[in-house]
């Protein structure tokens, strides 16, 4: 059994229409949500071997306050430049070449391939992954190259308009 982890960026800014899409910086509610769900999933006690981001500015800064409140070792981190942007089949490749020694990983991108992934692995029928919205996979594979559509089971879904005050 592996357990995989999406979380999609928390909200980002667009203040700056001429900055390129890669280097966009969290904005206020981001800034609020992204340390917030962090707590919330630390408080699950589910603990993660490996973190994988998009480079992605605002990616990377959600990442970061998810490594921290897990107090995630430098060396469970890793980026992974495939995951910026990409669609539903690069993410199912980036899964599967995951070490098969880890059982428990989280990664952190965009969409809509975040949402597609889900559905796909999940059969769920999330319309979609809001930002810094979070869910866990259990997929029954004992190889990370060995997972298909449908081989796993959606068992949470969580997002920061869930709780009070985050909206």
């Amino acid at each position: 059994m592996k357990t995989l982890y999406l979380c999609r960026h928390a909200k980002s800014s667009w203040a700056d229409l001429g900055m390129d899409d890669f280097d966009r910086p969290l904005n206020e509610r981001g800034l609020r949500n992204a340390p917030f769900m962090a707590q919330t999933f630390a408080q699950r006690g589910e603990p993660v071997q490996l973190i994988v981001s998009s480079p992605a500015n605002r990616a990377l800064t959600t990442a970061r306050y998810f490594s921290e409140a897990l107090k995630n070792p430098v060396e469970r981190f890793n980026l992974d430049r495939q995951i910026y942007l990409a669609e539903r089949h690069t993410l199912s490749s980036v899964v599967g070449q995951l070490p098969n020694e880890l059982q428990r990983v989280m990664l952190f991108g965009h969409n809509p391939g975040f949402t597609e992934l889900t559905n796909h692995l999940s059969d769920a029928a999330i319309a979609n992954l809001p930002t810094c919205g979070l869910v866990r996979i259990d997929i029954a594979v004992n190889e990370w190259q060995h997972i298909t559509k449908g081989s796993g089971t959606l068992v949470w879904f969580d997002y920061p308009k869930r709780h009070p005050g985050q909206g």
